[in-house]
């Protein structure tokens, strides 16, 4: 099971090359290390099982998370890739995709998001990462939130499966997201559908969530 991840929130301008290195290090080149290490064994036994713990940010990008979602669209990729010839030496290979998550992890990431220094972007970018994205993300947490034992439970699932799956989403109140992108291959309705969300009915965005 691969779970090591470090989060990153905020405009691009604010955030260092060196940052976004290291968080590709652990969210992307950390799985690659230990499969690496492992699948060979596995060929040569000819059974195992890969679980990795993923996100919803590795199938829909969210506004403000743009390193992060390019670490975990690159977690998919890469296990996309590999998972036909795994399932030629008998392993399996399972992305578990969860939303948000209560932990210390998302607590942090808020604390350092509220404390960064935005002088490096335009004032309107700085009001929107924290007037806009930073208050809904919130509330998104409080009421969208699982908890930990929820995603344990989730991933012992996918684990003792017959048939483990490829990809296993644990909360279904994305699953209309995911949808949008699939229904319009040009990406015109997923972005519309996103910018009318932030830009123009955040109102009724705030009170949906609370």
């Amino acid at each position: 099971v691969s779970n090591a991840g470090v989060g990153m929130a905020g405009p691009l301008e604010c955030q260092s090359l060196a940052a976004m290195q290291s968080l590709m290090d652990t969210n992307f080149f950390g799985l690659v290390r230990l499969v690496k290490e492992v699948l060979p064994d596995m060929k040569r036994r000819r059974r195992g099982h890969i679980v990795v713990i993923s996100s919803i940010m590795g199938l829909q990008g969210i506004v403000f998370n743009d390193i992060y979602a390019a670490s975990k669209f690159a977690v998919e990729g890469f296990c996309e890739s590999l998972v036909v010839q795994a399932l030629r030496f008998n392993v399996a290979i399972s992305l578990v995709e969860p939303g948000p998550v209560l932990t210390e992890f998302e607590a942090k990431l808020y604390e350092e998001a509220e404390r960064a220094d935005y002088s490096q972007t335009d004032p309107e970018t700085a009001d929107i990462f924290t007037n806009i994205y930073l208050r809904n993300s919130k509330d998104g947490f409080t009421s969208l939130g699982q908890t930990p034992e929820d995603i344990a439970e989730h991933t012992l699932r996918v684990i003792e499966a017959a048939r483990p799956p490829f990809r296993h989403q644990t909360n279904a109140a994305y699953t209309p997201m995911t949808a949008l992108k699939h229904a319009d291959p040009s990406g015109a309705l997923m972005t519309e559908a996103f910018y009318k969300l932030v830009f123009k009915y955040g109102a009724v965005l705030r009170l949906s969530l609370r």
